[in-house]
């Protein structure tokens, strides 16, 4: 466990840079009381540093010379009672960067120095404020593009996580303490303490099974919903992205080919964060750039969540596309959406070969000059995507760190399940395997971590945070 708090006074931008009305700027550590009060300069004439905590005050922010830099309110919040449980002060400040930098460049010249990434959420945790698991759902709800992963992080952030690790972490205390027990009373033979560890084993294992369920589809809830245009050339591909996205991103004309790479847009429907991708028609083709942009279409179909597949009902299909499409549906079926194109103009049958799709999966006709049919094409959208959504029955939503942790800590378990099946139990040796879960379990709320593994943890914090 990390013990070396750092009471370093750091200071950086907390909101994000580029254009806006206000900024804040937040300055935290031993002297930040000091520091800001060398800075300001209130209209009560008052010194910051002499002010009740959790105050806030009007004034300005004035250079070494006592020139005005900006005309501020500083929010005063002694330590323990805050964010970093430090002593603190937020400056809110017009949001110029020649403002924020001057404001910035005058604390370190009183002897702050720049925060590093995510260094105001670690030292929250090495001051107790919060956990490791709550520290990093803060940077999920920051980062959050669907209102699910909003909500999950949100509960997380509260606790919802860290309750669960905690309760597996007192019930390896509870089994770790009948072990442990057992070397007093192992000659009496009416004392089962393995059985009830053994059902404590169990109890943990069934805990991180639900855990960790179907954490590979979480990317889906972290992300937004990768949704691919495919079909071949000349299908109206680009046009559908183009209406669905509500405006002219992809370049449309009458020559095959004019999609030559994936081209993405994103927007967000039904509070979620939708990613359109047009790809390059698919044909064979003896053009080498071409042949790449339709590599990459398989590619983005394989990786896709939801895939349009699209294909043009007033024109013939050729065998060789008609073999593309059954080879896409064989492969991604549970995905599909199939998607008739240009329903507005006569339609022609498609191959025999490709009509087993046509019955098995509902097609939906669109058509550019019938505004409707799009609108009833993402209504279907959201439907699978609420589908997908529903399928990922985790309550909580799990990063890669925790996710190992839980393997790790899951097979160490099950070697102990494996031991407490044996005819004759050598307590020690129990007892030794408890104390080994009990350390990884630790880790996951940051309690025993290495001080380079909460590093790799806040090294994908924004600075501010």
């Amino acid at each position: 466990m990390i013990t070396n708090h750092d009471d370093q006074t750091i200071i950086a931008q907390c909101t994000p840079t580029g254009s806006g009305a206000i900024a804040l700027v937040r300055i935290s550590g031993q002297h930040a009381l000091t520091i800001a009060t060398a800075l300001s300069k209130l209209a009560s004439n008052k010194h910051l540093i002499d002010l009740p905590t959790h105050t806030i005050h009007y004034g300005w922010v004035v250079n070494s010379a006592g020139n005005h830099i900006d005309q501020v309110l500083f929010l005063l919040m002694h330590g323990p009672k805050t964010f970093t449980g430090q002593d603190t002060v937020e400056i809110t400040c017009h949001n110029n960067p020649f403002i924020i930098e001057a404001i910035i460049q005058e604390a370190l010249s009183h002897g702050a120095r720049l925060a590093q990434s995510g260094e105001f959420t670690k030292r929250a945790v090495l001051n107790n404020k919060i956990d490791l698991i709550q520290a990093e759902a803060i940077n999920e709800l920051i980062h959050a593009n669907t209102q699910s992963a909003l909500k999950k992080s949100l509960a997380q952030l509260e606790g919802s996580f860290s309750h669960a690790i905690k309760s597996i972490e007192s019930h390896l205390i509870k089994a770790l303490a009948l072990s442990e027990a057992s070397f007093e009373f192992i000659d009496e033979e009416d004392l089962e303490f393995g059985k009830q560890i053994l059902a404590i084993v169990e109890n943990i294992l069934a805990t991180i099974a639900t855990l960790k369920i179907n954490f590979d589809q979480q990317k889906q809830i972290r992300q937004g919903v990768r949704i691919a245009l495919i079909g071949a050339v000349n299908a109206g591909k680009s046009s559908l992205f183009n209406a669905l996205l509500g405006k002219n991103r992809a370049i449309v004309t009458n020559i095959a080919g004019t999609t030559r790479d994936l081209i993405e847009a994103g927007l967000y429907r039904h509070g979620n964060y939708w990613t359109l991708i047009d790809t390059a028609g698919l044909r064979q083709s003896a053009d080498c750039i071409e042949q790449e942009g339709i590599k990459r279409s398989f590619d983005t179909a394989h990786d896709a969540d939801i895939i349009l597949l699209v294909f043009d009902g007033a024109r013939a299909m050729t065998p060789e596309e008609c073999a593309v499409y059954v080879e896409l549906y064989a492969q991604y079926h549970n995905k599909i959406i199939a998607v008739r194109n240009k329903s507005d103009l006569e339609h022609i049958p498609v191959p025999f070969e490709c009509a087993h799709i046509i019955e098995k999966t509902k097609v939906f006709a669109v058509s550019n000059t019938l505004p409707e049919s799009v609108i009833v094409l993402e209504k279907q959208i959201q439907l699978k995507v609420t589908e997908l959504f529903q399928a990922i029955e985790s309550p909580f939503l799990l990063n890669r760190r925790q996710f190992n942790l839980l393997l790790t800590l899951e097979q160490q378990l099950q070697d102990i399940q494996t031991l407490l099946h044996t005819s004759s139990i050598s307590y020690e040796l129990l007892s030794h395997h408890l104390q080994d879960v009990l350390a990884q379990s630790t880790e996951l709320t940051g309690k025993s971590i290495s001080e380079a593994g909460m590093d790799a943890v806040f090294r994908e914090f924004c600075v501010g945070k």
